[in-house]
């Protein structure tokens, strides 16, 4: 498999960023900025891009790209949080570690996935190593959009700018790398509305084609405010289970290593001076179950808005091909119970429900207040 195989619809992007590694002096600068929607494939071209920065010839770009995907060359820097935003610690770590000269690469290349999530202080701290950066390393950051930065910081990058890719090219690319049937695939591209990650979870996990499933029911099956306090706590627990299934089994993974590098035999007691260590395991464990339903919540929410899309495009005749193609006919029955205006209402209400939840607002609140607006209007 090539550098770009898993970059789906991005030939402009890679065009660009592979002048760069293939040395063209005009084409490469030492801080680079890839922005794109959530599953457009920021991340797998941050790190094929390192990976050809890294490698020194062609042959040995398939031992570079296992190591760039291992984490353990020893000219890359990542970071990469699970938590709802970037520690100004990390990034003082990393703005150190940014100083040495490459070992064995041409380069020293640090990757900062989900850059929009540092504060603008952090933000600081990382702005005063692009000012002065050393000649050999190359910062690539990754975010939605260049205005989730500070303009400092975008004033001193070099962005590349992915786009949604076409349905058929994500079902083919889960088709042919995940041994899914192209029927399967293709709903999933559809249904994850072009996001390369969760047409994935779509295609291989059938939990996760349930959860979707019920979310789509629920809203369709509200009819009173009562339903809808229901059903927002309904959709909460579909959230916590979500969330519940990505991070447990890694939590399991996480626990069991940190004891087995500790000495620690499985069931065995753990020493009081060994406890701090887990404890911390632990606060990060929750940390990042707190970002893991915040995502979920949200995901919840975007399939909303592509159950309301869908209706009201039935609702003003436009001819193209619906998000929730699965359930056609039950669109056509919502689409004539109520009128545009009030379908554009609910959207509007989706939106300030993730806007509520983004500032911290409890989501049960945030999605109670949502769906009794929808039902009232």
């Amino acid at each position: 498999m090539g550098l770009w195989d898993e970059l789906t619809g991005q030939s402009d992007a890679i065009a660009v960023v592979e002048a760069a590694a293939t040395g063209d002096s005009a084409s490469m600068t030492h801080s680079w900025l890839i922005t794109g929607p959530p599953g457009s494939g920021r991340s797998n071209l941050a790190f094929a891009f390192a990976a050809a920065l890294l490698s020194r010839s062609p042959e040995d770009q398939d031992a570079v790209r296992a190591q760039v995907a291992a984490r353990s060359h020893p000219d890359l820097a990542v970071l990469s949080t699970d938590r709802v935003i970037i520690a100004i610690e990390e990034v003082r770590k990393l703005v150190s570690a940014s100083q040495f000269s490459p070992s064995v690469g041409r380069f020293r290349v640090v990757v900062i996935e989900d850059a929009d999530r540092m504060t603008e202080r952090t933000s600081n701290v990382l702005l005063k190593a692009l000012e002065e950066p050393p000649p050999r390393t190359v910062w690539i950051l990754c975010a939605p959009s260049e205005a989730d930065l500070i303009p400092t910081i975008r004033s001193r990058v070099r962005t590349v700018q992915l786009r949604i890719p076409a349905v058929e090219d994500v079902a083919q690319l889960i088709h042919a790398r995940d041994g899914v049937d192209l029927a399967t695939a293709t709903r999933a591209a559809r249904e994850a509305q072009s996001h390369i990650g969760m047409a994935h979870r779509l295609a291989t996990n059938a939990e996760a084609r349930e959860r979707r499933a019920t979310t789509i029911r629920t809203a369709l099956g509200i009819r009173t405010v009562n339903g809808a306090v229901l059903a927002a706590a309904s959709l909460l627990q579909v959230a916590t289970d979500d969330a519940k299934a990505i991070t447990l089994e890694r939590d399991a993974q996480e626990r069991e290593g940190a004891l087995r590098s500790l000495g620690v035999e499985p069931g065995g007691t753990i020493p009081p001076a060994l406890r701090a260590q887990l404890k911390n395991l632990e606060e990060d464990q929750k940390r990042r179950a707190t970002r893991s339903l915040r995502d979920g919540i949200d995901r919840i929410l975007v399939d909303l808005l592509s159950l309301y899309r869908d209706i009201l495009l039935l609702q003003l005749g436009v001819e193209t091909e619906l998000i929730n193609l699965a359930i056609a006919d039950q669109l056509s029955a919502a689409a004539r119970q109520v009128g545009p205006s009030e379908t554009l209402a609910t959207m509007d209400a989706i939106a300030t429900a993730r806007h509520r939840i983004a500032g911290n607002v409890t989501p049960a609140l945030a999605l109670e207040a949502m769906l009794v607006s929808a039902v009232r209007r």
